[in-house]
Order: structure tokens, then C-alpha cells, then sequence
């Protein structure tokens, strides 16, 4: 069987075709970009992802050497994510399965990172740490549902590193975390920052907060006079990237191993945007070294947002229930917990 997918939850506008095998056929996609300092809206977000969603539909069939007719099931992005940007992925598609009358699969965004992970890494039952922009997330799967164990209070990992990157004017191409990154390997000295987590869960807006306030001298939004206790100390940009990096990441492997502990796990896979970062990976293989297990992560071009991943979750699905979506059903939201999908292709 072959499928294929679009997502667009985000800033990300991609489009995949692959194998009820796993093979991936094609897998184009285009970002987004604001200037810097600038994130970006949803309006403005879906007028791109228009812009681009057809050109790239017509790559993923040449690169792919197959027509739309040759296409078993179509998939899209249910949710989680931004409204009007996920509306574009749900309209085309439920316009491709009505023209060539094939089924339809709404999929949900965190479920296709977890089952894109564990087909590239070749990862059988691992413990998942999903970080992305919008999601933080420790999972692990039982029962036929990918259960949380853990996750963010507030903002997501990903968003904390976006909105910092915004705060030092850094660049969004080709993302805010990619050069905080770059930016953080040359930080010499490590500046104590809050460390938030509460049992199995993290904060990530108190972090924030203080950081922004190290670089502004004062408060976030607030007027006036700065106090005594605000005075401004010069901290360079490359000693804050290094020193976020290092802090929130250990808040992550921290509760990813707490999740690998109650698990009895010898494996944990890196899913989402963030899992791109090396730094990450590289803490987290000390961590897994120690455990005597293994990290199995990937790079950007399955990592981030794609195609790919929601084309190949959907056609699990289908091939698991044996139908698509009904049509009524074929909507899109905002909020869809990785906990609410039946994980019917998965017995073990």
C-alpha cells in the first residue's frame, strides 16, 4: 500500500509518500522563516503553507514516480497544533479522497513523530521523550496506548527556546533553536538558571522569565526605573545559550530516565524538533551509557515536522482498523493528547 501525507500543524509545510513498509518515497517540505526577533502567526502561517502546499505535492508524486491515482490512502494532520494552518492539510486532503474516492486518515501529529522514530531507529518498545515546540512530553507505551509519564506545566521546550531566541534578535533560519544551538558551543562560563521539575513533570516559563530578565536588565514588560536588585549585568549571548542548553536538557533527562526506571527500559528514542539537538543527545547518551541502554535518535530530516511521519502513522492506522476516518470525523483540533489514540497496530 502506499499513502500520502501532509502535515502542517506549525510553521512546517511537508508532504510524504511511503510504504506500508516504512519505505519513504518522498518527503518535501518548506519552512516558514519571519525576520528575527518576530515568531510567527497563524494567519500569516496558513497564507504560506497555501502558497506551497500544491508545488509540493507535485514533487513528492515526481520524486515518488507515482501518480495520485496510484495512492491508496490519504493522510493529514489532525491535531495537535494551530488552527488555521492545520485547516490547510485537512481541506486538501479531503479534497484529493473525494476526487479519487480512496479513504481518508486524520492522524494525530505526536503519534506520527513517535512511529516515524521508531521505523527509522529500528526501535522497538522504547521510552520516548517528544520535544517540540509545542509538545514536552515523556511517553512509553502499554495497553496499546502511548501513555504520558510526564510532560511540561506550561511551555513547551521548544517554545522556551524560540522565545529566548526572539529576546537575543537571533536568527529564525533555519530555526531559533538551531542557532541557539550553534550559538551555545561557544559558551565558556555556565550561569545558574532555575531548575523546575516536580516529579515526573517540568516548568519551563520560570526559566524563562529569568533568563529574559539576565538580557533586559529588568522584568519582562516592565516599565519604569529598574531597582537595585535589577541592575543590569552583562552576561554574553553565547554563556545564556550555553547555559539554558545545559539546564533544561538536564530537567529532560532527568525525568526520561525516572520514566526508563519504571519501565525497566533499555532504550529511549529522541521525537520532535528539539531531538535534533546533539547537545541533547549527547546528555542523554551519558545518561543511557550509565543504564546500560541505548539512545536512538535521528536528524533533521525526520526529526522535524514532515510528511513522511503523518503518511506512515495513517496508513498503520488504516491497515490496523481497516477503514479510514469517516468523513464527518475528517475535522482538525487544536488539542488531540497522544493518550487518546488506540494504538490497534501494536500487540506487543
Amino acid at each position: 500500500m502506499i499513502a500520502l501525507g501532509i502535515e502542517g500543524s506549525a510553521n512546517k509545510i511537508g508532504v510524504g509518500i511511503v510504504k506500508d513498509d516504512g519505505t519513504i518515497l518522498a518527503n518535501p517540505k518548506e519552512t516558514y522563516i519571519t525576520p528575527p526577533g518576530t515568531g510567527f502567526m497563524p494567519k500569516e502561517t496558513a497564507e504560506h503553507h497555501r502558497s506551497q502546499v500544491f508545488m509540493l505535492i507535485r514533487k513528492a508524486l515526481k520524486e515518488a514516480s507515482i501518480k495520485l491515482e496510484d495512492v491508496d490512502v490519504f493522510c493529514y494532520t489532525k491535531g495537535p497544533g494551530m488552527a488555521q494552518p492545520l485547516s490547510v492539510g485537512a481541506i486538501v486532503i479531503r479534497t484529493l479522497a473525494q476526487l479519487y474516492d480512496k479513504p481518508i486518515v486524520g492522524v494525530n501529529h505526536c503519534i506520527g513523530h513517535i512511529e516515524m522514530g521508531r521505523v527509522v531507529t529500528d526501535a522497538m518498545n522504547p521510552t520516548i521523550l517528544y520535544v517540540s515546540g509545542g509538545n514536552t512530553q515523556v511517553i512509553a507505551y502499554t495497553q496499546q496506548k502511548y501513555q504520558i509519564f510526564g510532560e511540561t506545566l506550561d511551555i513547551a521546550v521548544g517554545n522556551c527556546l524560540d522565545r529566548f531566541a526572539r529576546v537575543i534578535n537571533l536568527s529564525n533560519d533555519p530555526s531559533p533553536g538551531a542557532n541557539i544551538e550553534k550559538m551555545a558551543r561557544a559558551g565558556k562560563n555556565y550561569i545558574e538558571l532555575p531548575y523546575i521539575v516536580k516529579g515526573m513533570d517540568v516548568s519551563f516559563s520560570g526559566i524563562l522569565s529569568n533568563i529574559q530578565e539576565m538580557v533586559l536588565g529588568k522584568k519582562p514588560g516592565k516599565k519604569g526605573k529598574k531597582s537595585k536588585s535589577e541592575e543590569h549585568k552583562e552576561y554574553s549571548k553565547e554563556d545564556l545559550c550555553y547555559s539554558l542548553q545545559e539546564t533544561i536538557f538536564a530537567m529532560l533527562v532527568e525525568i526520561t530516565e525516572r520514566a526508563m526506571a519504571h519501565c525497566n527500559s533499555d532504550s529511549v528514542l529522541l521525537v520532535g524538533g528539539v531531538g535534533c539537538n546533539v547537545r541533547l543527545q549527547q546528555m542523554m547518551e551519558v545518561m543511557a551509557q550509565e543504564r546500560g541502554a541505548s539512545v536512538c535518535a535521528m536528524d533533521d530530516r525526520y526529526c522535524i515536522d514532515n510528511g513522511a511521519m503523518i503518511a506512515y502513522a495513517g496508513i498503520l492506522e488504516y491497515k490496523a482498523k481497516n477503514e479510514g476516518t469517516p468523513f464527518e470525523e475528517c475535522t482538525f483540533t487544536q488539542r488531540f493528547r497522544t493518550d487518546e489514540v488506540p494504538v490497534l497496530w501494536r500487540d506487543d
